[in-house]
């Protein structure tokens, strides 16, 4: 009888951003098949999925699976809608409240496009680079909705109800700082060369340097100690 142990399979939601890569490399480290999802979702920095590619080839995906889907019908947010992304906010203005950037109810719709492919692909963990710390006051990146999140999922399967797979919602940046989860990916050997924050990158694809998104990887790169590879690049 084979002895070794056979890996346990995870979907893992991979934007082409620090937090999501990280989380990927976190769940590599883990020993884990890699099932990652992308979405085109109507968002106006299309190229963050060329970086979700690149990242999901990078970090040795088993599958990488891109979905489409129209969020700009829905609107309601600076990402998808004809509403300006906010540029140059101090600090204090992106901690307080929940920011024109939210995407109503995306991660929402992203965990559950999740879980259908982890009930397909027979995975029992979904990965999420979600944080509770250094953010940009998204109801959706909560402890507690990811937890709720978890319950639904368990009760809304057929592997879950059959008690085949118990679903498991991994957020292992949830406590993190961003200056923490570069360090981590470092030691973890990702390249954020690879990765793309911009909220509203210009037209050559290299980052504004101005909205929430790119200031706030600016700020943990500095915290970090770290030079930040995608500067270079562009």
């Amino acid at each position: 009888m084979d002895n070794v142990t056979q890996k346990k399979n995870a979907v893992v939601l991979l934007s082409g951003g620090v937090d999501s890569t990280t989380t990927m490399a976190i769940a590599r480290s883990q020993g884990y098949n890699l099932y990652a999802l992308s979405f085109r979702y109507g968002q106006k920095n299309t190229m963050e999925i060329e970086s979700a590619k690149k990242i999901a080839m990078a970090l040795g995906a088993k599958e990488h699976l891109i979905l489409d889907i129209d969020l700009r019908a829905i609107g309601g947010s600076a990402l998808t809608d004809k509403i300006p992304v906010p540029k140059g906010r101090s600090n204090e203005d992106i901690s307080k409240g929940i920011p024109i950037t939210y995407v109503p109810a995306r991660n929402t719709i992203f965990l559950s496009f999740a879980l259908a492919m982890a009930e397909t692909r027979g995975a029992s963990d979904i990965f999420i680079g979600v944080n509770a710390i250094d953010f940009s006051g998204y109801p959706d990146c909560r402890p507690e909705y990811i937890q709720a999140f978890e319950n639904m999922a368990n009760l809304a399967t057929k592997a879950g109800t059959e008690g085949k797979i118990t679903i498991k919602i991994r957020m292992p940046l949830i406590r993190m700082t961003k200056a923490e989860i570069i360090q981590k990916g470092c030691e973890l050997g990702v390249d954020y060369g690879l990765t793309m924050s911009c909220y509203d990158p210009m037209p050559d694809g290299s980052p504004c340097g101005m909205c929430d998104s790119c200031l706030i990887r600016a700020k943990g790169f500095k915290k970090a100690g770290i030079h930040d590879p995608a500067i270079e690049k562009n």
